[in-house]
């Protein structure tokens, strides 16, 4: 069977074989979904169904049964059983196309226990306009591509990065110690849907893991000293003390951000740590008993992800204002073809 599938934003068309997923049909037809890992445990390829059926050969990880309950379903996974009328994530208005150039490196510096900080300009000529939230691939030799959340607002030639080593990883743990400044570094961006919905007028609650902290910090600086901001309440999450590489940075953030409110949350503290100890998404619910006026957004490992998902949703928070970004990372040892070197505590 063959089914026709149109994106309700846009009006395009694609046609989808029963074998085949959405997201592979949408690629077969040169029609743009936004999506990453492809194998069901980023949640970037979100869509909502508006009418039509589909259906699983395994129901992904990185989808709740809350989120499908209410109508969503992950494109990289999902097979069409009718005609469906789809509505996709977008990457926000005035965006630049995703685009690859030749960065060069500005530093390559120490972070934290495993975390280094990458810095590097884009050409000049480049006009380029992102959302803070979305991110860069590197582009090795061998033709693969290593993914890392943009830590700046837009506006800046000089783009950073967190970057936290991944034992064995052909980059973090390899090419990116090598890299001098000077040295040329071929990129794509800018790509992903994770950005500030200004639009929702809700308070922010942001939750983050390890590196999971750079599209939040990109993200939070583009709305300081914005009379608009809504209140913001940042939870980090680590393993120890060490690993809060800006802890003492996001302190100051509070005089340039709106009733601003920083926990930080350590799952492997030391005996002398006097702050939140365990896991960051329970610290959230401890703080929160109702959650469906906020805006929420998860950034970092999958698996807290998953059940901050959950325990949020259980709290009353609105999919339809709970935006993910989920970290996986590639192991050169590794057969399966994640797009991200990215890991989070």
């Amino acid at each position: 069977m063959i089914y026709q599938i149109e994106i309700a934003e846009t009006g395009e068309r694609f046609a989808a074989q029963a074998d085949e997923s959405l997201l592979q049909a949408a690629s077969n037809a040169g029609v743009a979904l936004p999506h990453d890992c492809q194998l069901g445990g980023c949640g970037t390829c979100r869509v909502k169904v508006i009418r039509g059926a589909h259906e699983y050969e395994e129901f992904p990880f990185g989808l709740s049964q809350e989120e499908a309950d209410a109508g969503y379903a992950l494109a990289c996974q999902a097979r069409a059983r009718s005609d469906m009328l789809i509505g996709a994530a977008q990457a926000g208005a005035d965006v630049s196309a995703p685009t690859v150039v030749q960065a060069r490196v500005i530093d390559v510096s120490v972070l934290g226990p495993d975390v280094r900080r990458l810095a590097v300009a884009l050409p000049e000529s480049l006009e380029l306009k992102f959302n803070p939230g979305q991110y860069m691939n590197v582009l090795l030799e061998n033709g693969e591509r290593r993914s890392f959340s943009m830590a700046s607002a837009a506006g800046a030639q000089a783009l950073d990065f967190h970057i936290k080593r991944v034992p064995g990883g052909r980059f973090t743990d390899g090419g990116l110690s090598a890299l001098r400044a000077g040295d040329a570094l071929d990129v794509e961006l800018p790509l992903g849907i994770f950005r500030f919905h200004a639009e929702d007028y809700r308070p922010l609650v942001m939750v983050a893991t390890g590196t999971g902290l750079a599209p939040v910090k990109a993200i939070l600086e583009s709305l300081m000293d914005d009379p608009d901001c809504p209140p913001v309440s940042l939870y980090w999450g680590a393993r120890t003390q060490a690993d809060l590489y800006l802890h003492d940075e996001i302190q100051q953030w509070g005089a340039r951000l709106y009733e601003f409110q920083y926990v930080p949350v350590l799952s492997r503290p030391h005996e002398g740590w006097s702050g939140r100890r365990g896991y960051v998404q329970h610290a959230v619910c401890e703080d929160f008993a109702d959650l469906s006026e906020h805006a929420v957004y998860l950034c970092g490992s999958p698996a807290m992800i998953d059940d901050a998902r959950h325990r949020f949703l259980q709290r009353g928070a609105s999919i339809d204002h709970l935006y993910t970004d989920s970290f996986t990372f590639q192991h050169e040892a590794e057969t399966q073809s994640l797009h991200q070197e990215r890991e989070t505590s």
